[in-house]
């Protein structure tokens, strides 16, 4: 019955529970993988929920980013469109996707991240010193989970730290689907682009050993370089998702691995298991936000359903991340899993850039709360978490435990 839902589905769907999937992910992968969705924006799109078709999408050039053509749904209710339309995407696919990837591409291969490393377990064991300092019930959330990602990206890009607060009120701004009006999400946009410029400015006189510094004087096989809208966006859009994503991650992994206390007992016993209980978090998250949006430049089959060029298509990476077919037991965290081929990151061209980054903030994070604080608790029911509400990525807000 695919796209035969009389009336589309209002995107995203809904969740009884912070931690819960929607209900529909079960029926919709049986009975209708390619489903009719209405977007905030009010557009219709056509959403993907089984892992061969999610996949198939998002590693097919015929299926690409190109949001902002004229016939493309509208992700939000502003006048843009949403974040996926923001000028600071369309500066970066002006660049050239896999020119841009390229350039970057070395400072997140393991080698470098791994690197990292020892400085991102000093940062965690002394936010988590701070964290016990000052007693619980603590929010791990803000205590921990906010404040590594944005000061691990801080230091790569060379700008900093104590700016921090500043970044995750224009990220917010950015990647809020329906909560600010199209003159707030530009201000904020413009003061974020304003800061970049003034900031490579500084590079430029004085540059030092990070990415961004790198990136002023950085070129492609034919000897060309970013220009400096290219690399205000590459900022912006490094800051945005590498502080974002992660940040809200690592909370949902803790609720997950608290939330049933036979899981976290498990890794304090077997630390060993940290890897995989991390690619088991990102395969089992329920919560992860708005999916990949693409669109359709020449007419595709989908689940044997046409989609003909300009459909705008919703990739649920986190419902194929369920699908029966891929995953035996999908439906169950298991910490051991292995082979874990997950759709957390995407997969394709356009997969996650700084997904070996992640990984090693999520690792890290689990290891020293596992080595620090073994007895750590959800301090309220898990019934009682609330998910963040209107954001592009999908998070909890508040993690409150104890120890």
């Amino acid at each position: 019955m695919n796209q035969e839902n009389l009336v589309p589905l209002r995107y995203p769907l809904s969740a009884k529970g912070a931690l819960e999937p929607p209900a529909e992910w079960a029926e919709l992968r049986e009975r209708c993988p390619v489903a009719r969705v209405r977007l905030p924006s009010g557009d219709e799109a056509s959403l993907l929920t089984r892992y061969d078709d999610v996949k198939m999408v998002l590693s097919d050039p015929r299926c690409t980013r190109r949001l902002d053509a004229e016939d493309a749904a509208r992700i939000s209710e502003s006048e843009s469109g949403g974040v996926f339309n923001a000028p600071m995407a369309t500066a970066l696919y002006s660049a050239g996707q896999q020119r841009w990837r390229m350039m970057l591409t070395k400072w997140f291969t393991a080698k470098r991240v791994n690197a990292l490393k020892p400085g991102i377990v000093a940062m965690t064991d002394r936010l988590v010193d701070e964290m016990i300092e000052s007693g619980h019930p603590a929010d791990i959330k803000a205590r921990v989970g906010f404040p590594l990602p944005v000061r691990v990206i801080c230091d790569l890009l060379g700008v900093p730290d104590t700016d921090r607060d500043r970044f995750v009120r224009w990220s917010d701004m950015m990647l809020n689907l329906t909560r600010y009006g199209q003159t707030e999400i530009d201000a904020a946009e413009a003061e974020f682009g304003a800061y970049l410029t003034a900031h490579l400015d500084m590079k430029r006189a004085d540059p030092g050993e990070d990415l961004l510094s790198s990136l002023l004087t950085a070129t492609d096989a034919d000897g060309a370089g970013l220009t400096d809208i290219q690399l205000v966006a590459t900022g912006q859009a490094l800051l945005v998702a590498g502080h974002e994503t992660t940040a809200n991650m690592i909370g949902k992994m803790l609720a997950m691995l608290l939330s049933e206390r036979r899981r976290w007992e498990r890794l304090v016993a077997d630390p060993s298991l940290v890897r995989t209980a991390v690619e088991e978090a990102l395969r089992f998250d329920a919560n992860p936000g708005f999916g990949m949006p693409r669109y359709v430049e020449q007419n595709i089959e989908v689940a044997e359903t046409l989609l003909p060029r300009g459909t705008t298509v919703m990739c649920s990476m986190a419902a194929a991340n369920r699908d029966e077919n891929t995953f035996a037991g999908a439906d169950e965290m298991t910490l051991d899993r292995s082979p874990n081929p997950h759709l957390a990151f995407g997969s394709g061209p356009h997969s996650c850039l700084g997904q070996s980054l992640a990984r090693t903030e999520l690792q890290t994070v689990l290891e020293v709360l596992l080595r620090r604080l073994p007895t750590l608790e959800l301090a309220v029911p898990a019934e009682e978490l609330r998910r963040v509400e209107g954001l592009v990525v999908g998070g909890l807000r508040e993690l409150p435990v104890r120890w």
